[in-house]
């Protein structure tokens, strides 16, 4: 089964699922989300978002495909384009950080390392484009707000972010602010390769060293 990440663009936010369509809840302060919410508006709100980061910034998302069919993604943006980052009891985020928002797998796709793939190809974007930090608000208490549906589900588990690498950075027993360092935001994969790279490496240089050895016999 062949798995590829996209980034998002106003052509395939669509594909997104409609409750993550429809929800508003970094891209407005909380009280303009109230008002948006009732009054029925906040798909349009969430692509005007998009539509305005996509201009003002560039790409801010990535979107995980399994064959044909959307089943995450992740959304990122400078902090001062996240009005409900004010409001948490560790903001602000750091002014070198981009902020990670929105993250979300599909129930029957979780566990299988579409969450890593996500948050790395967001790292390899971000480290391109010369950003030192991503950060992100962690919810300590995702696990039982999700047994007790409470609806906080918006932000990201902290147990997640900790298990791809992020640290706390600001402490708090519910709203953590955790920070990945994009100095060292490798991927599995180039890791095995930069591995591999330096094994290869020495065992050219022995062999040289070996040849040359005897030569100097001959």
């Amino acid at each position: 089964m062949s798995r590829h990440v996209v980034g998002v663009t106003l052509d395939n936010l669509e594909r997104l699922p409609l409750r993550c369509r429809r929800c508003v809840y970094w891209e407005l302060a909380p009280h303009m989300r109230e008002q948006v919410e009732e009054y029925g508006e906040t798909e349009v709100e969430k692509e005007a978002w998009i539509s305005a980061v996509l201009l003002e910034w560039g790409s801010c998302g990535r979107i995980a495909y399994s064959e044909d069919l959307p089943v995450g993604f992740v959304l990122y943006a400078p902090p001062n384009a996240v009005p409900r980052a004010s409001a948490f009891p560790t903001a602000p985020v750091s002014a070198d950080a981009i902020m990670l928002t929105s993250f979300f797998v599909l129930p029957e796709f979780r566990s299988c390392g579409l969450g890593r793939m996500l948050v790395q190809a967001a790292v390899q974007d971000l480290t391109r484009r010369g950003v030192k930090a991503i950060e992100a608000f962690g919810d300590e208490e995702a696990a039982e707000a999700a047994q007790n549906a409470i609806d906080h589900n918006c932000v990201v588990p902290a147990d997640f972010l900790r298990s791809v690498g992020f640290k706390t950075v600001a402490a708090d027993v519910r709203w953590p602010r955790m920070r990945l360092e994009l100095r060292a935001g490798m991927s599995w994969k180039e890791d095995v390769e930069a591995a591999l790279e330096q094994l290869l490496g020495q065992v050219s240089v022995s062999t040289v060293g070996s040849r040359e050895r005897s030569l100097g016999r001959v």
